[in-house]
């Protein structure tokens, strides 16, 4: 089966791509470097011929919510039209727990219309909505740094490791579509302000995380305990986070 991966060389395409590969796919790696651009739509036509799934991993540049409106909103019209004219049977498109509750963010304003786009088309479809990565532990913590301290809201998350992302896209790639949208996230939930402190001592960093109720994610959206979380039917990832830690190395 042909198998399209756009954002293929990212840091969830890339694993994507591999497992799929593993198991005997014809998978083409989609990216602005191998000439696919979902955004002016290059490409796109040449890439899906012949596909009968399509996983979208694309993601806009920017948090900044003009640019990535507009990202969600050009990407999201050209691929699906390109895979209306290809026939392709089946969209998978990785977004956000939470995205609904977020929209006080514009990138999340963003990708609350992906999925609108994707509901309207007449392709079969699958949504997956990922808790945080475990990959993104220090960008988050660094959204609060304050001097020598990183204010951390003490809300409950459930984040997983990139690999067990890329696990469940595979899957959903090979299932047949629900026309819906299913969850996934990692084996335990944690106080953020809790988990950024541990991984902060564990990587010899020196800045002290304070537990701050008004603290914003990403610096822009108030978040409670119901806000990342999943629901009850979520499909729970293997990989803890202190086992990821312990392969964890900072980047130069």
């Amino acid at each position: 089966m042909k198998i399209v991966v756009i954002g293929g060389t990212g840091l969830i395409g890339s694993k994507t791509v591999e497992r799929l590969r593993k198991k005997g796919h014809d998978v083409l790696a989609a990216s602005p470097n191998s000439g696919v651009n979902t955004v002016t739509g290059e490409g796109l036509a040449v890439a899906l011929a012949g596909a009968q799934v399509v996983v979208d991993l694309a993601n806009s540049p920017s948090f900044e919510e003009k640019i990535a409106l507009e990202f969600f909103a050009a990407s999201g019209r050209n691929l699906l039209a390109a895979e209306a004219a290809a026939g392709v049977r089946h969209h998978v498109a990785l977004s956000v727990v939470g995205t609904d509750r977020l929209q006080d963010m514009g990138y999340f304003r963003g990708k609350l219309l992906q999925e609108k786009l994707i509901k309207e088309s007449a392709i079969p479809y699958t949504i997956v909505h990922a808790t945080q990565f475990f990959e993104f532990t220090a960008a988050i913590a660094n959204t609060g740094a304050v001097g020598d301290t990183v204010h951390m809201s003490p809300a409950y998350f459930q984040p997983m490791a990139a690999d067990d992302v890329a696990d469940a896209m595979a899957d959903v790639a090979l299932a047949a579509p629900v026309n819906g949208t299913i969850e996934i996230a990692g084996p335990e939930r944690v106080r953020m302000s809790d988990l950024i402190g541990h991984f902060l001592k564990a990587t010899n960093d020196p800045r002290k995380v304070v537990s701050d109720p008004g603290a914003l994610y990403y610096g822009q959206v108030a978040i409670d305990d119901q806000t990342l979380v999943p629901g009850e039917n979520a499909r729970i990832g293997a990989i803890h986070f202190d086992d990821w830690l312990s392969r964890y190395t900072p980047p130069a």
